[in-house]
């Protein structure tokens, strides 16, 4: 499988997963439907699925004018089958959602808002985690509680140290002011800045970050109680 990277509005990330083998692919939460289009057609892609981490509309802006040109299934989760368009394969908490060659365990990461997923391709070693952990962060709790949140963000520490992260926005950069600020003897953080600013003067983008790197350098991974990531994340909410 690989993964294509596809910039959409102003700081969104969408995520083609492809099939080489088969030229078929998924895409992860399309903000809008052009640059996926745009990218798909160019390669002469087949997209079968469109993989939603939750309802905001700046992860499911393009579901139904992909699924019309194209007649791809939308995939979401069960509790969010009445504000995610379109949907057609309801999924929950722990599943396995299997097709074609596509294979991912559905984890339920509620906070950000009461219906977030991520989907994790264990084969591949790779993890979309939307709005709930960014490289070197964490999504605001619009829906949920600061309980909810913690304990979402403790279950990726579950997870092998190479996984690959890939989250819903390009925040990295400020995310890491944020992270030095609270965590400023850190020499790994540090160093990752540099990586960060280093990309971005090359119009690359930031992610995916790793595991290892977030829980070395992401304070939100490294606080280790529900008092201090509650002071914690309102601190980020005014920084």
């Amino acid at each position: 499988m690989k993964v294509e990277i596809i910039s959409c509005l102003q700081d969104n990330y969408s995520y083609l997963i492809i099939d080489e083998n088969e030229n078929v692919a998924c895409v992860v939460d399309p903000s809008e439907a052009h640059p996926i289009s745009n990218f798909i057609d160019k390669k002469k892609i087949k997209l079968k699925y469109i993989l939603n981490t939750h309802h905001h509309y700046d992860h499911i802006g393009g579901n139904q004018e992909l699924k019309k040109r194209y007649n791809c299934e939308i995939v979401g989760f069960k509790g969010d089958k009445h504000r995610i368009p379109g949907i057609d394969i309801m999924v929950d908490d722990n599943q396995l959602w299997e097709a074609n060659n596509f294979k991912s365990k559905i984890i339920h990461i509620p906070g950000h808002t009461s219906g977030h997923i991520c989907f994790y391709f264990f084969n591949e070693k790779i993890i979309f985690t939307g709005d709930t952990l960014f490289s070197l962060g964490c999504g605001r709790i619009f829906e949920g509680t600061y309980n909810q949140m913690f304990n979402s963000l403790n279950k990726f520490k579950k997870f092998p140290e190479e996984t690959k992260i890939y989250c819903g926005h390009e925040y990295t950069l400020k995310n890491s002011e944020f992270c030095l600020k609270y965590d400023p003897n850190n020499l790994k953080l540090k160093n990752k800045i540099k990586e960060i600013k280093s990309k971005l003067s090359n119009n690359l983008p930031t992610l995916p970050s790793t595991i290892k790197d977030e829980l070395e350098c992401n304070v939100f991974l490294k606080v280790k109680d529900l008092e201090n990531f509650s002071k914690l994340r309102d601190l980020k909410d005014n920084f």
